[in-house]
């Protein structure tokens, strides 16, 4: 099987945080903190890196940091209408770890292992579940499968996190794959910038470019200004510097992000650092997550009030997963109000004001039929 090396496990130990005991020689733990039952078969483990810990404020019980990392006992309340796999990617999994639920891509899950437990894991199901890597059978089983299938373009590695390979593992699986596809576009998805970025050096860029033959993507999540330590935005000016794009995809989540004006910040910190704010994602309904998710009607006069705040550059999508496998479709109020029968088009803009615009064409075709 394919080794893999986290650099915390193999150098310092305790720097992560697994239990609640270890958590509270940190934090003053809340009740519902403290009730969390950890023995739960279904529950996310409790996992955090130290470096994400010290973001916290610990004076602070509702800390943005905090919530996105500390369990409670809300997580255990699962609602009629959450899954443990909302996306239905068991159902959309052609191989053994590969998912094709879109046409042109597809999703490896590279390894349970992630540096940290974010609470609002949507794939819980799998993460932490100590799997670990994928094995050589299952990445040449995968690879096999884009082989002959060309109608898909891009591959994420995500899981877990691909980052917790070591660089020699990952270097195997992106020639596994490379071996039989050249040209296809790999998206490293990855939480480590944000959660332990001192995972990432310039070896690991060095390996990545000596596959040239179609790009490398890194996906990161950032969720809170606070995120973006000098360290983060360091980490991932190794990715950018070395010809490798970097996109954030942020979740909407209850009293972590969901104020305009911090998900304004976020997204211009992150455009001044060179990350493209890619999607702004609705939180999805799987087990245990409904104290996370914001109300559709909240999220969408966040996403108007942000466009008009925000740049094109600057403003991510607003998305929804949709369950049983529906895929992704965009979140928006929408701004064409009308269309009248003689080709003018009447729009509202961000700012609520109302523009018409005549389509000349449409005129001229109804006008001289063929």
């Amino acid at each position: 099987t394919l080794r893999y090396t986290f650099v915390m496990h193999k150098h310092r130990q305790s720097t992560i945080i697994t239990s609640k005991e270890a958590l509270s020689t940190h934090l003053a733990l809340t009740e519902d903190e403290w009730l969390f039952d950890s023995d739960d078969p279904t529950s996310l483990p409790l996992k955090i890196p130290c470096y994400f810990l010290a973001l916290i404020d610990k004076n602070d019980p509702e800390d943005p940091i905090r919530r996105q990392v500390v369990p409670t006992r809300r997580e255990q309340q699962v609602l009629f209408e959450e899954h443990l796999d909302p996306l239905a990617e068991v159902d959309h999994s052609v191989t053994d770890r590969l998912i094709h639920r879109y046409q042109s891509r597809v999703a490896f899950l590279t390894t349970d292992v992630c540096p940290l437990h974010c609470r609002h894991c949507f794939r819980r199901r799998f993460t932490g579940t100590f799997q670990g890597p994928a094995t050589k059978q299952q990445v040449e089983q995968a690879a096999a499968y884009v082989h002959v299938h060309p109608e898909v373009k891009e591959i994420l590695f995500t899981g877990g996190d691909v980052l917790t390979l070591s660089n020699k593992a990952l270097e195997k699986m992106i020639k596994a794959f490379r071996d039989k596809r050249p040209d296809l576009v790999i998206r490293l998805c990855s939480r480590m910038p944000a959660s332990y970025p001192m995972r990432i050096k310039a070896d690991l860029i060095a390996m990545l470019k000596q596959f040239d033959s179609a790009p490398f993507y890194l996906m990161t999540q950032f969720n809170h200004p606070r995120e973006l330590t000098a360290r983060a935005i360091e980490a991932v000016r190794f990715f950018v510097d070395g010809g490798i794009p970097a996109m954030n995809q942020t979740v909407l989540l209850k009293g972590v992000n969901d104020e305009v004006s911090t998900l304004e910040e976020l997204c211009n910190t992150l455009v001044f650092n060179r990350i493209k704010p890619y999607y702004l994602f609705q939180g999805d309904l799987v087990s245990g997550t409904a104290h996370f998710r914001v109300p559709l009607k909240e999220g969408l006069a966040i996403e108007a009030e942000l466009r008009k705040r925000l740049s094109g550059l600057a403003m991510p999508l607003y998305a929804i997963d949709l369950p049983q496998g529906g895929g992704k479709v965009p979140l928006m109020q929408g701004y064409l109000s009308e269309q009248s029968g003689c080709g003018l088009w009447s729009f509202r803009t961000v700012e609520g004001e109302t523009r018409t615009y005549p389509d000349s064409m449409e005129q001229s075709s109804s006008e001289h039929p063929r």
